[in-house]
């Protein structure tokens, strides 16, 4: 549980540190500006497909069990 909160909270962080870089003017050289925004972003990206396989990981070895809306409904 306390994996997946330090996962969402290094995701969004990553987004945040994109955005910065994106909107931060003044004397930052363009190109590198860019690759740090690029860089962050696939930290992002990256980050997400994690999680989203450590989910499938738990859910086949039985940690964690789908609730959802029976079907037919």
């Amino acid at each position: 549980m306390y994996l997946v909160i330090l996962a969402f909270v290094a995701i969004i962080g990553s987004l945040g540190a994109a955005l910065y870089f994106m909107l931060r003017g003044g004397g930052d050289d363009g190109p590198t500006k860019s690759r740090r925004m690029a860089n962050a972003l696939a930290l992002r990206v990256g980050l997400s497909i994690l999680l989203f396989i450590c989910v499938l990981i738990a859910w086949k070895l039985g940690y964690i069990q789908p609730t959802g809306i029976p079907a037919g409904r």
